[in-house]
């Protein structure tokens, strides 16, 4: 399983993902879910993915190998006007190796299943933000819900429900992710460290602000010390119930 979030707000999308997959307990591997494509002063998309890691990285794969070949008349990431386009391009793959695959892998009870976040800019619009389901159909983030999950996200999820904001700074954003992130660490075993982070600056048409953080990340081992310490504060102050 995996875990990733996108958020869209006022100055930016921030991106995070695990990198764990695995099949079975003792077939455990690390694998890069957050991919980007960059034309420096013109577009950034990223896409994250979650599900099947074999359609995943066949999903990618058809992408990229678009963009390298790219054929008269054929609609690329690098050549569509709008972030619209670009998720109507990612549901196309998913449908074209649903195509290819889909029949051997309902044969041997293998699931198609696989989501996206799929978030960026390009020249001439704001940053938009989707998210992009097995059937190749898409939803974009509204501005009452300016976040979106998949995978395993009903761990992280409280806390971006509580304290999501659209006016958020993004390292403040990245802040948030981040708890989200070990709530989940703590509860889920198929979800692991490293975690990949892209931070977006609206209008920059950057991705300079991209990292990865291990388990040993001064940072990342004080943020959890210091939120379980303060949530274990706020326990031990609120009123016990009466008794009966």
């Amino acid at each position: 399983m995996t875990y990733c979030v996108g958020l869209k707000l006022d100055r930016g999308l921030v991106f995070a993902s695990d990198t764990r997959t695995n099949a079975g307990l003792d077939n455990i591997a690390t694998f890069k879910k957050l991919h980007v494509w960059e034309q420096p002063g013109e577009r950034v998309i990223t896409l994250l993915s979650a599900g099947n890691l074999a359609i995943t990285q066949a999903v990618i794969s058809l992408l990229t190998e678009h963009i390298k070949v790219a054929a008269e008349g054929r609609p690329t990431l690098m050549t569509v006007d709008t972030m619209f386009q670009a998720a109507r391009l990612v549901g196309s793959a998913v449908r074209e190796v649903r195509a290819i695959d889909g029949e051997a892998l309902a044969a041997n009870a293998d699931n198609f299943f696989v989501t996206f976040i799929l978030g960026g800019q390009i020249k001439g619009e704001e940053p938009r933000l989707f998210q992009v389901y097995s059937a190749g159909n898409f939803i974009e983030v509204s501005d009452d819900t300016p976040f979106v999950q998949i995978g395993e996200h009903k761990y992280g999820k409280p806390i971006l429900d509580r304290v999501t904001r659209s006016d958020m700074r993004l390292g403040e954003a990245a802040k948030m992710v981040l708890l989200s992130f070990d709530s989940t660490l703590r509860s889920n075993l198929s979800v692991g460290m490293p975690i990949d982070l892209l931070l977006y600056n609206a209008d920059s048409f950057s991705t300079e602000r991209q990292l990865r953080i291990e388990k040993d990340d001064p940072y990342f081992q004080k943020l959890s010390q210091d939120w379980s310490d303060a949530l274990r504060d706020a326990f031990a102050e609120m009123d016990e119930l009466e008794e009966i």
